[in-house]
């Protein structure tokens, strides 16, 4: 098992230059059944990532533009009049597929950005009093640029609680964009990428996931975490239950990508700014002071009594 997840990321590095911790983080979310936000500024790969991804598992992979004039039923489909059968027929949308691209996501209104919320929860979409269920493996990208407010909608806090990670790409090195050139010279990368794990396999990596053993000391300890977050005076708004459990689910992934069956603390460590910093809403004046929601994590982290010992023991 260990070795497939690996082939997928080192498929996506063909693609994805200097970009391993990025796909690393992506797999990780796919693996615990959670979705991934990602913000960067324009031209940095967003969106070459999830193509990457898709391409990697054989999934259906399918891309839904975010504009202003997006309707919900754009996103999960509607109902036509058939006048031959004298009834109405689904005709589903881009939602119904594997992994999904929400390109620009602050770029439609709240009530197309809410079509997401029960498929991104639920893994099912609801139309005409009918629940039809999306099929499995199901993966929403969602990408926005931070630096473009115009036109734009910020998401929610419903919404941003829905996604596992938020993850930032971060611009290529020197080299790295050099090496960028050279492989964009004569073809798209993208193009020649080949399939590594297959959907079945995909689906058996998530049930392993699930069976990655979290010991007690390490639950309570990702408590510990989420519970601070609603004590510090800077904060307005801490992370919820769903926050510590989305933090349990990628713990697991990740420690399956380490080849270990167990959770351990440094898991819990490297994933909480990831999965907590997007879920807690600072107070005005705490923003005026610069302080960052990351900052108030890593003080946090550096007061949080770890469970060392008894893994010591082990």
């Amino acid at each position: 098992m260990h070795n497939k997840i690996e082939s997928i990321i080192e498929n996506i590095e063909k693609v994805m230059i200097g970009k391993r911790q990025v796909a690393e983080l992506s797999v990780v979310a796919m693996l615990a059944g959670g979705h991934v936000l990602l913000e960067d500024v324009p031209g940095v790969g967003k969106t070459m990532m999830v193509r990457a991804l898709a391409k990697s598992v054989g999934a259906q992979f399918k891309r839904i533009q975010f504009t202003p004039d997006l309707l919900p039923s754009d996103v999960i489909g509607v109902s036509i009049y058939n006048p031959k059968t004298l009834q109405f027929e689904f005709r589903p949308g881009p939602i119904l597929g594997n992994i999904i691209l929400a390109d620009e996501i602050n770029r439609t209104s709240p009530k197309t950005q809410s079509a997401l919320l029960e498929s991104m929860e639920e893994a099912s979409i609801s139309i005409d009093g009918q629940t039809i269920q999306i099929p499995k493996p199901f993966f929403v990208m969602a990408t926005q640029n931070p630096i473009e407010y115009e036109g734009t909608y910020p998401l929610p806090e419903a919404q941003l609680d829905r996604f596992m990670l938020k993850i930032k790409m971060g611009y290529p090195s020197p080299q790295e964009e050099v090496e960028v050139l050279r492989r964009a010279e004569n073809n798209e990368p993208i193009v020649d990428l080949d399939t590594v794990v297959s959907l079945e396999e995909l689906l058996a990596l998530q049930e392993e996931v699930k069976s990655v053993y979290v010991e007690d000391s390490v639950k309570s300890y990702i408590v510990q975490i989420a519970r601070a977050t609603r004590k510090v005076s800077e904060v307005y708004l801490g992370v919820s239950p769903r926050a510590s459990i989305a933090l349990m689910k990628a713990s697991q992934a990740y420690a399956k990508m380490q080849n270990r069956d167990y959770v351990i603390p440094d898991d819990v460590q490297y994933l909480t700014p990831y999965v907590f910093a997007h879920r807690i809403i600072l107070r005005p004046e705490a923003r005026y002071e610069g302080i960052t929601q990351d900052g108030v994590l890593q003080r946090i982290l550096a007061k949080a009594v770890v469970p060392i010992k008894r893994f010591a023991e082990k």
